[in-house]
């Protein structure tokens, strides 16, 4: 009985080892600016269209905030090879945000859209085709994980 107690009770430890290993890591304070990976799965055959709609109404967005100073970078993805068995994303974006706040602010970005785009029915009618056309889409804020002795 004792030896089963043990076990479980070992068990039991374990679990909560790997419970708090999985937690997320705590935004490290070494640097101010924060990342977002935003990613799109594009139904089969129309990631041209996908591109060209993201490149003509969404990027010169992104471009705007970035000048603005809310953002620091963009940076646009695609996987080198299709077809890898997981097909979970066909299209990727990566902010960088100036810091949380400006993360978390905000964007502003009905403004930036009626001074960019003053045809806003064609605007809003080519946002809702790139929208159409995916077959998923999701974000992912980051935490820094530093690794180096000593770092926190």
């Amino acid at each position: 009985m004792a030896a089963v107690a043990v076990v479980l009770l070992t068990a039991s430890a374990a679990g909560v080892v790997a419970l708090r290993a999985q937690a997320p890591a705590a935004q490290t304070a070494s640097q101010a600016e924060r990342t977002v990976w935003y990613f799109y799965r594009v139904k089969w055959g129309f990631q041209d269209e996908f591109v060209g709609l993201f490149r003509k109404n969404h990027y010169p967005v992104l471009q705007a905030e970035v000048k603005s100073g809310r953002m620091t970078s963009v940076r646009t993805f695609v996987p080198t090879y299709h077809g890898d068995g997981r097909a979970d994303w066909t299209f990727a974006v990566v902010i960088t945000f100036k810091d949380t706040a400006a993360m978390n602010a905000p964007s502003g970005e009905d403004e930036i859209v009626r001074k960019l785009f003053p045809d806003q029915n064609t605007f809003r009618k080519e946002e809702q085709r790139r929208f159409e056309i995916l077959d998923a889409h999701w974000d992912v804020p980051l935490n820094e994980l530093v690794l180096t002795p000593g770092a926190r």
